[in-house]
């Protein structure tokens, strides 16, 4: 499994514990991920946004 394909997986996962949704993205060739509210980074860093409420069910 890639570093990419983890990140997203945990992303996903941190998205549907919190109820918020995230913001995977990327600086320098390090992976971040965090609450898309507090996000105020780059706009072309972002790789990624995890809506829990747009995936349906967690089960």
């Amino acid at each position: 499994m890639s570093e990419l394909s983890l990140a997203q997986n945990h992303a996903l996962d941190l998205a549907r514990t919190l109820m918020v949704p995230v913001t995977l993205f990327e600086v320098d060739g390090e992976i971040g991920v965090m609450p898309s509210a507090e996000y105020d980074g780059d706009e072309d860093a972002i790789i990624n946004e995890y809506d829990p409420f747009a995936y349906g069910s967690a089960h």
